[in-house]
């Protein structure tokens, strides 16, 4: 058995937060790409963006799923399948320009994501318990740094290598990240004797995906269209029905009674608006920057300019994680998620007013990351304080799902009100600084919501074992 002294402690910690940050990468690798993936795969632009669409899909249907694996089986098992899958779908992106691999490559690079509710859940049981609030708030924060970091790095490895050479890098991290498991992190001795409920994994998954592809495709298939409406009509059949099947069944894939409970429920709400808030400023924000000049309001950076521009608000967000910790261990899981929500409505308030030049923008994307640094640190507090320990790892997976399912309708807010409100420079259509002001309202508008949410949990003390020394 793996020794808990200081020394592993910190190992564990450092080594699972380097797997979320890597998982969290993945959701922003082929992002400076989207641009130009028509061109690269041959294809129209409508079918290139499955290439970013599947990465969202996986890491939504797979989240719920493997936390419900780690409690049964075992949670760093389950962290060792995730990266597997990891690798080997960096490893079909990199040997292929064909559409359909490409798409297979990113769906199983999106299954990583189950990695940081898993790696929530081993702290809780592995770390002597001063440690876990601060190990805790770390975690949590690699959702946001990963992308925020990664943006920048791989806006430089597409300007200056093959295109490919960025899925290898991503087999390169996770290998090593499954190295550094197997060496470090001792598997959980907490486990749930329990069948794992494949029906209603299937159920959610069909519910899921029948739910998400309309918010993200509407856009480009048509609100009105049949595919949108059909699929959102079966989306609500299948939920619907899946949530009876859930109810009567003796060992449900997701604890609908656990679910329902107010602090669980509204902290769910309550993610989704966060999740939210936090994907407009990453969909929002390099188009400002890199808009040109002749907009009258665009800076004109490139790729790695605007990357490395908003790459200080993740730092922020990983600089913040032991404040966050102190937090909750001072005032509670729950008046800090609505000071971190807060804080994200003040930062898109400050980008309303000042949007002038770099320096205003990166004001503004740090307060932004200050605020989401907060918000998420909280989620898992209030989560685990609120579930029997042996199902800490799915309650988190759902809340990941949760925070998922809002990045996905903000994509698509955004995508359509930057759309709608556009001018005309060159004869193209472009977002119009109306637009961005808007959407900069909208997200803050998202944010307020999610702190009246939080303000619905009911108040309770901190379990011990959350609060940081």
């Amino acid at each position: 058995m793996v020794s808990r002294s200081a020394p592993s402690g910190r190992a564990i910690v450092v080594v699972l937060a380097s797997c979320g940050l890597v998982a969290s990468f993945m959701q922003t690798l082929v992002v400076p790409l989207i641009p130009v993936f028509p061109r690269l795969l041959h294809v129209p632009a409508a079918d290139a963006s499955w290439v970013v669409t599947v990465t969202l899909l996986a890491a939504s249907v797979i989240t719920p799923v493997s936390g419900r694996l780690g409690d049964l089986y075992g949670k760093r098992r389950m962290i060792l399948v995730s990266l597997g899958l990891l690798i080997a779908g960096s490893v079909v992106s990199a040997t292929t320009s064909a559409l359909a691999f490409q798409i297979l490559g990113r769906g199983l690079q999106g299954c990583a994501m189950g990695v940081i509710p898993l790696g929530i859940s081993i702290m809780r049981d592995e770390l002597p318990p001063e440690r876990v609030g601060g190990a805790i708030s770390l975690m949590s924060a690699t959702l946001g740094v990963g992308g925020a970091i990664g943006l920048p790095v791989a806006a430089v490895v597409a300007e200056n290598a093959d295109w490919h050479a960025l899925f290898w890098t991503a087999a390169g991290l996770g290998l090593a990240c499954a190295l550094l498991i197997m060496t470090v992190v001792p598997e959980s001795s907490v486990r749930t004797p329990a069948p794992f409920d494949y029906f209603g994994a299937f159920g959610l998954a069909a519910g899921l995906l029948c739910l998400l592809l309309p918010v993200v495709k509407g856009g480009t298939w048509g609100w009105t269209s049949a595919p949108t409406l059909g699929l959102a009509a079966a989306a609500v059949v299948i939920l619907l029905a899946w949530g009876a099947y859930q109810l009567r069944r003796r060992d449900p894939l997701v604890d609908l009674r656990v679910s329902a409970r107010r602090p669980v429920l509204f902290t769910n709400f309550a993610s989704i608006m966060v999740g939210f808030a936090l994907y407009a400023m990453a969909l929002s924000f390099p188009q400002l920057l890199q808009a040109p000049a002749s907009t009258g309001y665009g800076l004109g950076q490139t790729m790695v300019e605007s990357g490395l521009t908003l790459a200080p608000n993740g730092l922020v967000m990983m600089l913040l994680s032991p404040v966050s910790a102190r937090l909750i261990a001072r005032f509670g899981p729950r008046p800090t998620l609505m000071s971190g929500a807060l804080v994200i409505a003040a930062g898109y308030a400050f980008a309303i007013v000042l949007m002038d030049n770099a320096l205003e923008l990166i004001t503004a994307s740090v307060i932004i990351g200050a605020g989401v640094g907060i918000a998420y640190a909280a989620m898992p507090a209030l989560i685990m304080g609120s579930v029997p320990v042996t199902e800490t790892a799915s309650a988190n997976g759902l809340n990941s799902l949760m925070r998922s399912v809002g990045t996905a309708i903000s994509s698509a807010v955004m995508a359509a009100m930057l759309a709608q409100l556009t001018i005309s420079v060159g004869g193209l259509p472009v977002p119009s600084l109306a637009g961005f002001r808007a959407t900069f309202a909208v997200a803050a508008g998202a944010a307020l919501a999610g702190a009246l949410l939080a303000a619905l949990v009911p108040k309770r003390r901190t379990a011990p074992e959350l609060v940081a020394a």
